[in-house]
């Protein structure tokens, strides 16, 4: 639900704790461009309900082929250490802020990661086989080579990406 809300241009930033995989200390912005890989882990619907997301409820297979329809780059990243900046993103996100707080508090060391990304949708989407290695919760993935032809189209005008851009390093006071 995450990437549809993003692939829609209702979002544009990305909180993290880090997958599993990445244990309690590990997450980091590892690529500054990559491709949006959609999941339906963690009960989404209820830790992040967003209005365009209701036919989104279907459980996938395990074993069902990948789609991606969302190429992403990095405009700026930040990592949140006061509850208050984290509430200040409210208006940016559609996550409950149970979900944000757990996230949050899940280490020693309360934060989360701000990824505020640029997005584009591609053409053709990409779909190849799943692999046992997509599975579980990662926050990286090395996948397939991407096929030659793709074309990308941005999500939002660079306007309205620049604006928002603005709006969310403003609600940072951030420079």
């Amino acid at each position: 639900m995450v990437c549809e809300a993003i692939g829609a241009g209702a979002q544009s930033i990305i909180l993290r704790k880090g997958g599993i995989h990445e244990g309690r200390g590990g997450f980091f912005w590892k690529h500054a461009r990559f491709f949006l890989f959609p999941t339906r882990f963690h009960e989404q619907h209820l830790q992040f309900p967003w209005p365009g997301g209701a036919a989104a409820h279907s459980v996938e297979s395990d074993e069902a082929p990948h789609t991606l329809t969302l190429f992403t780059e990095v405009s700026f990243k930040h990592q949140l250490t006061a509850w208050e900046d984290v509430e200040r993103l409210r208006p940016f996100h559609f996550w409950t802020p149970e979900t944000i707080r757990e996230r949050f508090d899940y280490t020693d060391n309360a934060g989360i990661s701000l990824a505020f990304l640029r997005v584009w949708r591609t053409d053709p989407a990409w779909t190849f086989p799943h692999l046992p290695r997509y599975g579980g919760c990662r926050s990286w993935l090395d996948l397939p080579e991407p096929p030659r032809e793709m074309q990308l189209s941005p999500v939002l005008s660079s306007a309205q990406h620049h604006e928002r851009l603005a709006a969310v390093r403003s609600a940072l006071s951030l420079s």
